[in-house]
């Protein structure tokens, strides 16, 4: 009986944590530790970069890391602070931290709560299903967004790497960049060197090396060492103490004129993190054969970023490098994650005094390399083959995200995006409409069809739309036959439209009043049940009479032909 028990708990277990099981235990170890080791010197670069603190990298990659890896829905996925999650929480961190230079402390938790609030409204976002959605984001939307969040990342390492204290907004680190290039503190420029050469160098002409140690592990101890070996005692920025131990907990506290601020500084933070971690669960799709469950990913990435508000950690996303090398050192399951995550918080708990001395410059070449890596240089390459609109969407996302604000930059990709796909259907709609007086191969008539319009010698005109009809071709619809003359009666044919908006239906309607405005007749023909409900929920059919409405096309061809006759 109790093996049964046991048996029953543990099929309970995996059922809550996806993708769960046991058959892979040694690929997940050696996944989750050398994650761990990618992780480590990315967090803490994230933190000093978003303005917290080091501490709060970590803190943010251990719960963030932790929850999501249980109970989120992309089994080989590894998350925590991510560079476009860093360039948010810096902005979010200065703009409430501002607003209380007497009180710094109240600013840092509004900031906190809007963490807490960004991973309730991820939640959110996973109970209403709307993850699939992020497959609707087209990719020079995802190109230019994630392209503009790379040079934020380099730009505003620039003054660290130079030995200057960072700047929070990337136009400012640019307009700084003369005074940085004129006073360049030596030994920091020497070690950010170092640092670049090592994270850019390894990988590239000692890739066996690469795979032993990760470049940016490897960056941190010869970058700290050379600090330690030959400018130690030094003027040159490092991150200096750093608190060890279990985080405290800080409640949630809030302002009441910051309300409407705080709610959209948060849902900002859950947008951008929802877009972060669906496409990297995407990569792993394809790496690993599988498919991810977004929703689930969501609440999963909602609870660890909950989490991590209430602990002072940064908030953090599924993270694209640490998966690709979780995934590649055999990790498959949420146990690699989950392993990750505890390793980084036993360094925490005991060796937070070991990086006391990393220099600032390090780290500032350290996240120079994640920038770079984060600009899609693929579709860069293709600009001069890639359709034109598509390269203006992603230039106007890239240059909105890099000026303005990044989840601005998303909206307006993605309105441009849709008037775009909404004038190429307009255009396919407008190509499928056929208007024919004549027996001619504008559409596949049979021979009875054909003798009747050869006999009507043009006085019937037939109008025959196809495919779905949307509000986009409604004012050309219209046009279309407000353009053509010289005919007695009109057959509206519909028989091929399976469905019609608001829109297009008022412009059916039009179309019937002006026809008999001008003195022709009309025929409605082959309407579909569910256009035909549309038609009359409209109040449109009271245009017609049952013997102006056909079902089939060469009925209506017929009684046409006899009326027209009747008139002669």
């Amino acid at each position: 009986m109790s093996n049964e028990s046991n048996s029953h708990n543990k099929h309970l277990t995996m059922q809550h944590i996806n993708g769960l099981h046991f058959n892979n235990l040694r690929g997940d170890i050696y996944g989750g530790l050398t994650a761990a080791v990618v992780a480590l010197p990315l967090a803490m670069a994230m933190g000093v970069a978003s303005g917290v603190g080091p501490i709060a990298g970590m803190y943010g990659a251990i719960f963030v890391g932790f929850f999501a890896a249980l109970f989120g829905g992309t089994p080989s996925q590894v998350s925590g602070p991510t560079g476009p999650m860093t360039v948010v929480m810096a902005a979010i961190f200065m703009q409430y931290t501002g607003m209380f230079p007497d009180n710094p402390g109240h600013g840092a938790a509004l900031a906190f709560t809007v963490v807490v609030l960004g991973g309730l409204f991820q939640i959110l976002f996973g109970i209403l299903r709307i993850g699939k959605y992020i497959e609707l984001v087209p990719h020079p939307v995802v190109s230019g967004f994630m392209s503009g969040i790379g040079i934020i990342i380099i730009l505003l390492q620039l003054g660290p790497l130079l030995g200057h204290e960072a700047v929070s907004q990337p136009i400012a680190a640019v307009t700084a960049l003369p005074d940085f290039l004129g006073s360049i503190d030596t030994n920091s420029a020497i070690l950010g060197i170092i640092a670049l050469a090592v994270v850019y160098g390894v990988p590239s002409f000692i890739p066996r090396l690469n795979q032993l140690v990760p470049s940016p592990l490897l960056s941190l101890v010869v970058g700290t060492g050379s600090y330690l070996l030959f400018f130690s005692g030094s003027n040159t920025p490092i991150i200096g103490d750093i608190p060890t131990g279990f985080p405290e907990l800080m409640l949630p506290t809030y302002d009441p004129e910051l309300i409407g601020m705080m709610i959209l500084s948060g849902l900002t933070l859950a947008g951008l993190g929802t877009i972060d971690s669906l496409l990297t669960s995407l990569v792993a799709d394809n790496i690993t054969r599988t498919q991810h469950k977004s929703d689930r990913e969501l609440i999963g990435q909602g609870i660890g970023n909950t989490v991590a508000g209430f602990f002072g950690g940064l908030p953090g996303a599924g993270a694209t490098m640490r998966t690709v090398v979780n995934v590649k050192a055999g990790g498959r399951t949420p146990i690699s994650g989950a392993l990750h995550a505890v390793i980084l918080l036993a360094i925490v708990l005991g060796a937070g005094s070991l990086a006391s001395n990393i220099p600032n410059a390090v780290l500032a070449g350290i996240l120079i390399k994640v920038g770079t890596d984060i600009i899609d240089w693929d579709y860069l390459k293709l600009m001069p083959r890639a359709p034109k609109p598509g390269v203006v969407i992603m230039l106007v996302v890239l240059c909105t995200t890099v000026a303005i604000d990044l989840l601005l930059a998303v909206g307006i990709g993605m309105v441009m995006a849709s008037f775009l796909f909404m004038q190429r259907m307009s255009d396919l709609q407008l190509d499928s409409i056929t208007a024919t007086k004549s027996n001619g191969e504008e559409l596949p008539l049979n021979n009875e069809e054909k003798e009747i319009f050869a006999a009507a010698e043009g006085r019937i005109l037939l109008f025959h739309i196809s495919g779905p009809m949307s509000f986009s071709a409604a004012k050309g619809m219209a046009r279309h036959h407000a353009s053509i003359k010289d005919y007695d009666l009109m057959l509206l044919d519909l028989s091929d439209v399976p469905i019609i908006d608001f829109t297009s239906a008022k412009a059916i309607e039009d179309i019937i009043i002006d026809t008999k405005a001008a003195g022709r007749q009309v025929f409605l023909v082959g309407a579909r049940q569910n256009v035909y409900d549309i038609l009359k929920k409209q109040n449109i059919l009271r245009h017609l009479d049952s013997a102006q409405m056909y079902r089939n096309r060469l009925d209506a061809l017929q009684n046409a032909a006899q009326l027209i006759k009747q008139v002669n």
